[in-house]
């Protein structure tokens, strides 16, 4: 075997130096650790990315430092996350396939980002991702990665090995001690991605989507039928189409979305049940919880509503289904997305104001909306007196223009059948 290489399942591979690997400090990304130590006989850097999962991250640097990494980054990317991923997103009101708010497809570009990065600070020739070989997020990582710098290698261990099972992950591990939780012995009822944007519940007893989901799995959001009895009303304030305080308390971006989630959280707000096609060919069953950013969705279509002109807005969302596609598939770092985040932003300018919410039994509905940068005129559209601002008479020749060539068409129609 040539020097720099290795075999793994037959074939020959380039070993890479040294690897920064994604890093949850869970069994998996423990066990592909001690997997890329074991075969490839390279230096592992972790990387741990705080993204408001609500998981004490410290455990993560213990167990690192017990399989061997000696450089251990952990990392607080709340405010990056959702000031420049997050929030470029909301103004363009993202929803994959009519419903998903995107919760993790858009922490993808930001691990990646982080990753490639760290690869370049530490000397490292390769980064490496705990993604299996069915989902989206093995595309997402390794498109951002290689936008990002485009000789970077990029390791998928679940592509490479043959722990093709629980009992191999677990023989694995047991072999190498590293360390297992009592509760990862047996086969876990669904698996979890967790971000401060939502949480993604997926697999096992949710694979059949025939079969309502628990009301174990959701975390965040209680039952809207045990919601509070009484509704409760917020104001979120925006400038330039981010939000930028709640109930007149300017706060910070990550901490706005803390704050709507465990309102959200409370009154049962954010759930959905979907069945989505998946970038890769396949459709899959997830269960998804964004209370916040569901009411910020509904707070920025509400300042929107007075701030947009009728075609900026209308263009806009004809823009959206694409915009949401680029991201869900992976290409946040990509020209086109980029082209439409611009253009996107530039509608944004005048949306500035206050949006006031009520929150009850599993929903958040706009209820009042006022702006400085308003385009609506009480005046042109009152049902009293309008002291002349706009002529009832005009209508009638713009009618007749739009209707000449229904009228062609019709009369043709008639002509034809005669």
């Amino acid at each position: 075997m040539l020097a720099g290489t290795t075999q793994i399942r037959g074939n020959t591979v380039s070993a890479p130096k040294k690897v920064v690997l994604a890093y949850s400090g869970g069994l998996d990304t423990s066990i592909i650790l001690k997997w890329l130590q074991t075969e490839y006989g390279c230096e592992v850097v972790t990387f741990t990315a705080d993204l408001g999962q609500g998981e004490e991250l410290e455990p993560a640097r213990k167990k690192a430092e017990l399989l061997g990494v000696s450089e251990i980054f952990i990392e607080d990317l709340r405010e990056e996350f959702v000031r420049d991923f997050v929030f470029p997103m909301f103004r363009a009101n993202a929803l994959y396939e009519g419903l998903y708010l995107l919760g993790t497809s858009i922490a993808r570009p930001l691990i990646s980002k982080r990753l490639v990065e760290i690869a370049a600070e530490t000397g490292a020739d390769a980064v490496a991702h705990g993604a299996t070989g069915k989902g989206n997020d093995q595309v997402r990582f390794e498109l951002s990665a290689y936008a990002l710098n485009p000789d970077i290698k990029v390791i998928a261990p679940w592509r490479l090995w043959d722990l093709s099972s629980r009992t191999k992950l677990i023989d694995f591990a047991e072999k190498h001690q590293i360390p297992i939780a009592k509760d990862k012995r047996g086969e876990a009822p669904f698996s979890v991605d967790a971000n401060l944007l939502h949480t993604s519940s997926e697999g096992k007893v949710l694979e059949d989507p025939a079969g309502e989901a628990p009301d174990y799995v959701y975390q965040r959001t209680v039952h809207p039928e045990d919601a509070p009895n009484e509704p409760e009303f917020i104001e979120i304030g925006f400038e330039m189409g981010d939000a930028v305080s709640i109930n007149g308390e300017t706060m910070s971006p990550a901490s706005i979305l803390t704050k709507l989630n465990e309102l959200g959280g409370k009154h049962g707000i954010g759930r959905l049940d979907l069945v989505e096609g998946r970038f890769v060919g396949m459709k899959s069953r997830g269960i998804y919880e964004t209370p916040g950013g569901t009411i910020l969705l509904e707070a920025h279509r509400g300042i929107e509503q007075i701030t947009l002109d009728r075609g900026q807005a209308h263009l806009k969302d004809e823009l959206m289904p694409r915009y949401a596609e680029l991201i869900y598939n992976g290409f946040w770092f990509s020209p086109e997305r980029e082209m439409l985040q611009a253009a996107i932003d530039h509608t944004q300018k005048h949306v500035t104001g206050t949006v006031k919410l009520k929150l009850y039994k599993g929903l958040a509905r706009t209820i009042a909306r006022w702006s400085d940068h308003s385009l609506y005129s009480e005046a042109h559209v009152t049902f009293e007196e309008d002291a002349g601002a706009y002529d009832q008479k005009d209508a009638q020749g713009f009618i007749q223009l739009n209707a000449l060539r229904l009228k062609l068409l019709a009369a043709r129609e008639r002509r034809l059948k005669k």
